[in-house]
């Protein structure tokens, strides 16, 4: 008999009486939430495998997905507090503007509900290899539908406060960081100085922070740790890449 997804799921989700469950798991080279893309295909580097759980881990819920591109992921914010706020302050408009909250794509939802549109890259079984993701490692996927260009891509739409892509700032390398970025895309099979850039290009920092030359910041992708600082206020310079305790999935 074919288990009920009640049978098998573990985390829920309770809205209005009905439960929603995932029905997969998302496992991403992000494991905090700092740095991760504002939006995603920003990083397109940035390559995941969401992984179909039971009763959904069969040929059947993926059949035919092979002629589709792109997907769009909803998912849940779990690691993001749920609350009720009526409006929220975007870190596009510099974290100092505030905007009401159906007007943003801010991660504090009413109900923790979040969506991405990603690459399709191959269908293996009951995992979905996609890249440009912005999702942190874990997050459950709630629902999978495709992309559909006809209806999607809606010719003439707009959004007057984020009219296009931010600009991206300068990153560049200490030399011996990018040797060991090497090191470790090799070790991975990944495409590190890739991510590595297209993530910090969009200046992860807080909008209202000023940081001197002197101060470091850091963040892990996939097992390693990537530390960085502002030479000028517009530009990031890596300066070192080292494993850490923690291994890769």
């Amino acid at each position: 008999m074919t288990p009920s997804i009640n049978d098998t799921a573990t985390d829920t989700v309770s809205a209005t009486g009905t439960t929603i469950v995932p029905v997969a798991i998302a496992h991403t080279p992000f494991a905090e939430k700092f740095a991760i893309p504002r939006q995603p295909a920003l990083a397109p580097a940035a390559t995941a495998v969401i992984e179909l759980l039971p009763p959904f881990d069969h040929p059947d819920a993926v059949n035919g997905l092979e002629g589709v591109s792109h997907i769009w992921l909803l998912f849940q914010f779990h690691q993001v507090k749920t609350e009720a706020k009526l409006k929220v302050r975007p870190p596009r408009l510099g974290g100092n503007r505030s905007v009401g909250v159906f007007a943003s794509r801010s991660t504090h939802r009413p109900n923790g509900i979040g969506q991405s549109v990603v690459k399709l890259e191959k269908v293996e079984g009951h995992r979905l290899r996609v890249s440009g993701v912005d999702l942190l490692n874990g997050t459950p996927i709630i629902d999978i539908k495709p992309y559909v260009p006809y209806a999607d891509a809606i010719a003439g739409a707009r959004n007057d406060i984020a009219p296009q892509a931010p600009a991206a700032i300068r990153v560049e390398w200490e030399a011996e960081a990018r040797h060991q970025a090497e090191e470790e895309a090799r070790r991975l099979g990944e495409a590190v100085i890739d991510l590595t850039e297209q993530c910090l290009a969009q200046d992860p920092k807080p909008a209202y922070q000023n940081p001197d030359a002197g101060r470091r910041y850091g963040v892990q992708l996939w097992d390693i740790n990537v530390t960085w600082h502002y030479p000028q206020p517009d530009t990031i310079r890596v300066l070192n890449i080292s494993r850490c305790d923690i291994p890769a999935e």
